[in-house]
């Protein structure tokens, strides 16, 4: 694939995302993620999933911003059912474990693709945030998953405040399972990866489409809700102007 590799060693499939600069989500990106996803699920040989970067100090940086520059409604509606509704029904729908491997910082979409995860362990190198705000933009997504873990004013705080946080902070507020040096975060989530693979598969398969029918139910309601409540803001002159704003390194001004 051209933005990523999979690499299978020990039963253990490693999503590895490469896509230059900073693994901004585009429509190609995605797909190529929902396609590895769904061939390591296939995979008999694999018994547990890792998604990392293979760019230096970044995980995942978010949406390419171009897709949403003056671009129709129903063209951003179409990228952004990728991101949230076919990108998590796909991630929803493993039958084995995945770990978020972040080393470097994580942003805004790239935060959606970590905690979709089973898994998310990070480097001590790592920084998080969810900048969409800053943009003129609506965190939507984030409503339904980010108060079930953090709390609800905590979340409030992270998402209408767009302010960026370490992997300490993520720790203690549950976001993350575990963080480690730089340099064995890798082995570290093999490790982990590795209690998985010793594991029944079976008992692994069914056991997880148990727990995300339990505490994802009405995820995929509000997802959709989601995609929405982020297009109408996204069609606003704040929005237009805040992305522009961005792309060229000066304030937006805000109408």
């Amino acid at each position: 694939m051209k933005y990523l590799d999979i690499i299978v060693e020990n039963s253990i499939a490693n999503i590895c995302l490469k896509r230059s600069p900073i693994n901004a989500f585009s429509i190609d990106f995605l797909n190529e993620i929902i396609i590895a996803l769904k061939e390591v699920n296939e995979n008999k040989n694999v018994l547990a999933v890792m998604i990392s970067s293979s760019i230096p100090n970044i995980f995942c940086a978010g949406l390419d911003l171009d897709i949403l520059i003056d671009k129709p409604i129903l063209e951003v509606r179409k990228f952004l059912e990728l991101l949230y509704i076919k990108l998590w029904d796909t991630q929803y729908n493993m039958s084995k474990p995945t770990i978020a491997v972040i080393d470097g910082a994580a942003r805004g979409g790239g935060m959606t693709l970590a905690i979709s995860c089973d898994i998310v362990i990070a480097s001590d190198k790592t920084s998080f945030g969810y900048p969409e705000i800053d943009l003129g933009l609506l965190p939507a997504i984030h409503f339904n998953h980010l108060p079930k873990i953090v709390g609800r004013y905590r979340a409030f705080d992270l998402l209408f405040s767009g302010r960026k946080f370490d992997a300490d902070e993520a720790l203690s507020m549950g976001l993350i399972n575990k963080k480690v040096p730089q340099e064995n975060l890798l082995d570290e989530a093999t490790k982990l990866a590795t209690t998985f693979t010793n594991k029944s598969p079976t008992a692994i398969k069914l056991g997880r489409a148990a727990f995300m029918r339990t505490n994802d139910l009405d995820y995929r309601r509000g997802v959709a809700n989601a995609v929405e409540d982020f297009c109408n803001v996204a069609m606003t002159p704040d929005a237009q102007e805040g992305l522009k704003a961005f792309l060229e390194k000066r304030k937006p001004n805000w109408k």
